[in-house]
């Protein structure tokens, strides 16, 4: 097992040799990252490990980081914990990619080489939520949200009752 991350890898010869990496990986390698979070300093725990599964090279393992984000309700700093399971299979064709196990997303390779930092990079910007909100936030607009109950409707009087009255006491 190697305790640091290469820049780019052969994800076939690494299958073939079993290999794993695990590490930490500052977020400053990380450029487009670093333009998602507020914590630039910080870094991400990687478990990746290379396998072949039939005639599919896979790369299995976990991403964890703690995020700092800004929430885009109230603006104030939140932090989002991110854990990650990573389940991908080589492809390099779309059509291969569709024969896929299900239980694997595609990893799309033009040539034989994967940047290792972009893929741990890519995991956690997947995980990034879209509009990070505060749960606080997110409760206070679903109340604004909810409509303001109708006032009671009283009966309207039928305009013919009184014809009706008339009626009875002709």
């Amino acid at each position: 097992m190697f305790d640091h991350l290469p820049e780019f890898v052969d994800p076939t010869v690494m299958a073939e040799k079993q290999r794993r990496f695990s590490g930490a990986l500052p977020f400053a390698r990380m450029a487009r990252l670093v333009d998602a979070v507020a914590n630039r300093d910080g870094s991400a725990a990687f478990e990746l490990g290379f396998a072949k599964e039939g005639r599919h090279v896979t790369v299995t393992g976990r991403v964890r980081a703690e995020l700092a984000l800004i929430c885009q309700c109230c603006l104030a700093p939140m932090s989002v914990n991110v854990d990650v399971a990573v389940s991908l299979a080589v492809a390099r064709t779309v059509d291969e990619a569709n024969l896929l196990p299900e239980r694997y997303e595609a990893l799309m390779l033009e040539d034989d080489k994967v940047s290792l930092v972009e893929l741990v990079e890519d995991e956690l910007l997947l995980a990034v939520p879209s509009v990070p909100q505060h749960e606080s936030c997110v409760s206070a607009i679903q109340k604004a949200q909810e409509p303001e109950p109708a006032p009671p409707v009283e009966a309207r009087k039928n305009p013919f009752a009184v014809l009706a009255e008339l009626k009875k006491t002709h």
